[in-house]
């Protein structure tokens, strides 16, 4: 037979102190909240927490207490929020926090120490924090494991005429490698591939642009491993010759323009003969402009839109149209050959690397067809279905057919094609923003030699996200993504005890 303990209270009503003392800081709280609504009587929840209702009033009044002073814009700007336990290990934080958050110089720490803190550092030991700090980061970064990579994206960045070698995972922005030599030849790549391989990094391919030594140097290092081309710097060239041809096209427009509204006034001095083969040649001029922009952007609209886009026709016919596109371009180069030549060629060139990506984009359709016991062609079919326009009902014109023929299979299908796709990268874009972030701690060399790297490549792995356009990446560092298990911060990793106020 249960019991129900006994609430003991004294002649005035009040509770006994045992009860009130059994109260978490949640419970006072809900009950502080509860009161300050309005939606229960101080009398109810006397009742029904078996306290008096004068610890329900104690609990409102602190409640609102805490609103007056969270809304009380009079509040002084010198009234003490909390108090920092300043040591030696929260000031070496500090230096870490000021040069790798904050981008700040070595002179800038100390003018912080003595405007903020009034605290003298000087330039050796904000140099010996970060020394030692380089230690520590080294001896977590041996035990790195890089199994997990499957797709990497390699490139060079150079710093005072000096290569810097920089290579991350495209999933997780992981940057494996981040190296100052002083050639960036096969055996340097090669060198440095081998010894990564021996952390167990040996991905599916790599992504990288035309660097003929980083090429070389994992044709060599890694033999079964492909090294896919990169989209984002040709596109960008293709992009940047649309500008032009088009731009070029609207200024004999400009030119051809003036010359007629000149021609209009001579014609009423009867001087118009003078201009009449210097107009005829400048439409001319305008007519082949205007065709040359027309052509050439559609030429290199196909070749971005339709044979380097992810979805499209398989290998073989992207290869076809892909040749085309070439042979296209160079029949135009004797009208602007300055600036369509170097695009052809680069085409013509990489045509194998910038294809890649559709060897194994094809092979994966064929893996779903074999998955989902359907014939390939009905699987390319639904693939190629995603560029379609959708009708108002949001679906694709064409998806009808292919849902009765599929019946069950078809969603499961889409949406492994969906993902299929979202996954398929052929830019080297992680890589090219790594180096964006690498070029703000240049200044660091000057101070601690190449050394800087490991540290910065310690830091840049461990930094939690505080923003992504990936949600999955918010609140998570590259470590954190790549290897699925969570780690303290990076400054606890170096050792330091974080401050954290009071709850």
């Amino acid at each position: 037979m249960s019991t129900t303990p006994t609430i003991v209270t004294d002649v005035t009503g009040l509770e006994s102190s045992s009860v009130a003392q059994g109260f978490s800081w949640s419970d006072r709280q809900e009950i502080a909240l509860h009161a300050l609504s309005g939606d229960v009587s101080v009398s109810e929840l006397s009742r029904q927490h078996a306290v008096s209702r004068k610890f329900i009033s104690q609990q409102r009044d602190k409640a609102t207490e805490a609103l007056e002073a969270a809304f009380d814009t009079q509040a002084d700007d010198d009234d003490v929020l909390f108090y920092l336990p300043v040591t030696k290990g929260w000031l070496r934080q500090v230096v870490l926090s000021l040069v790798l958050i904050c981008h700040s110089s070595f002179r800038g720490v100390v003018e912080f120490f003595a405007a903020v803190l009034d605290h003298p550092i000087s330039l050796g030991t904000v140099h010996n924090i970060l020394k030692e700090s380089v230690v520590q980061a080294r001896e977590i970064l041996s035990q790195e494991e890089l199994s997990a990579i499957r797709e990497g994206a390699h490139d060079e960045i150079f710093q005072s005429q000096q290569p810097i070698l920089v290579g991350c995972d495209v999933n997780s922005t992981y940057c494996y490698l981040l190296a100052q030599e002083e050639s960036r030849d096969a055996t340097t790549w090669g060198v440095h591939l081998l010894d990564l391989q021996e952390k167990g990094l040996h991905p599916d391919h790599t992504i990288a642009d035309g660097g003929k030594g980083l090429r070389a140097g994992q044709a060599e290092a890694w033999l079964d491993v492909s090294c896919w081309g990169d989209h984002f710097h040709i596109v960008q060239e293709m992009n940047r010759l649309s500008t032009y041809v088009e731009n070029r096209a609207f200024s004999a427009m400009s030119t051809c323009e003036e010359l007629e509204q000149k021609m209009q006034g001579a014609k009423k001095k009867n001087k118009g003969n003078t201009l009449s083969t210097k107009l005829a040649q400048s439409r001319n001029a305008q007519q082949q402009a205007i065709q040359l922009a027309d052509e050439i952007t559609t030429l290199l609209g196909w070749m971005r839109e339709d044979i380097l886009a992810v979805v499209g026709p398989d290998l073989s016919t992207r290869q076809g149209l892909y040749d085309w596109i070439v042979d296209a371009l160079r029949v135009r180069e004797d009208q602007l050959s300055h600036r369509i030549a170097p695009i052809r060629r680069r085409l013509e060139n990489g045509r194998e690397e910038f294809l890649s990506f559709v060897q194994k984009l094809d092979q994966q359709l064929l893996d779903l067809a074999q998955q989902f016991q359907i014939d390939p062609l009905l699987v390319r079919q639904c693939f190629e279905a995603q560029t379609r326009p959708l009708d108002q009902s949001g679906y694709m014109p064409q998806e009808n057919p292919l849902q009765q023929r599929l019946g069950a299979s078809f969603e499961p299908l889409q949406e492994a094609i969906t993902q299929l796709t979202n996954a398929t990268i052929r830019a080297s874009s992680a890589v090219e923003n790594l180096n964006s972030r690498l070029r703000n701690y240049f200044f660091l060399r000057k101070q601690l030699g190449a050394d800087y790297l490991d540290l910065l490549r310690f830091f840049l792995n461990h930094r939690r996200f505080l923003r992504s356009e990936r949600p999955q990446r918010v609140g998570k560092s590259p470590a954190e993504i790549l290897t699925g298990k969570d780690h303290p911060h990076w400054l606890e990793l170096l050792g330091f005890e974080r401050f954290q106020k009071r709850a």
